[in-house]
């Protein structure tokens, strides 16, 4: 009976195990439920004059940006404030190419620019606060 018991109690613990891993899965479907996902642009897409396209929209961390663009003529990076700011591309910063590209938005500040000569000088730019 003894071997019985402990089979028993190691079972329940399994039991107990798989219980937490559901439970923990569906809280992370949980906040991709949650996520919205917004084209850059519109349907105009990634393109010159996007530097407003964020006003009035409220973005949360999790949130997903899709950068829509002819991946021959721009790029997206992504840049801190002073980047931003002065239009530069710091060493090292990540470029995306391929013209359909997926970003997840982090909590506080994201900042992208096209680096190509003259475009984020045009407006090719975005600042958007994720709460």
């Amino acid at each position: 009976m003894n071997s019985q018991g402990r089979g028993s109690a190691r079972f329940n613990i399994m039991q107990v195990g798989a219980v937490l891993l559901l439970l923990c899965l569906i809280a992370v479907q949980l906040e991709y439920v949650d996520a919205a996902t917004y084209t850059v642009g519109d349907s105009g897409g990634w393109s010159f004059k996007t530097d407003k396209w964020p006003n009035g929209k409220q973005f949360r961390a999790g949130d997903v940006l899709i950068f829509n663009y002819d991946s021959t003529l721009h790029n997206v990076v992504a840049v801190g404030k002073g980047g931003y700011s002065s239009c530069t591309t710091p060493r090292g910063a990540k470029v995306l190419t391929s013209g359909k590209d997926r970003v997840k938005l982090a909590r506080g500040q994201n900042y992208f620019i096209c680096s190509f000569p003259g475009h984020c000088e045009s407006g090719m730019k975005v600042a958007i606060n994720a709460v």
